[in-house]
């Protein structure tokens, strides 16, 4: 994958491999206390139904980071 910053991702669209949009980049878990980058948070479109998948309080799908693999207009997650 090509190196980008985080504030290049922001507001990217994610979508599956198979080509379901599932929604925006909001913004990014880490660890403190390794820096390591853990979680993907993503505001659902419309059509998703989030109790399908991990979500915090706010309703912003947790998809792991390390599930991410491609990045160019949209962002390619690996999700099953």
């Amino acid at each position: 994958m090509t190196k980008k910053f985080i504030t290049e991702l922001k507001g990217k669209t994610v979508m599956t491999n198979d080509g379901q949009i599932l929604g925006l980049i909001e913004n990014f878990m880490f660890n403190t206390e390794t820096g390591e980058l853990q979680n993907v948070l993503v505001i659902p479109a419309e059509n998703i139904e989030p109790r399908l998948f991990r979500t915090d309080t706010q309703g912003r799908l947790v998809l792991p980071f390390s599930e991410m693999k491609a990045v160019r207009d949209v962002v390619v997650m690996d999700i099953d």
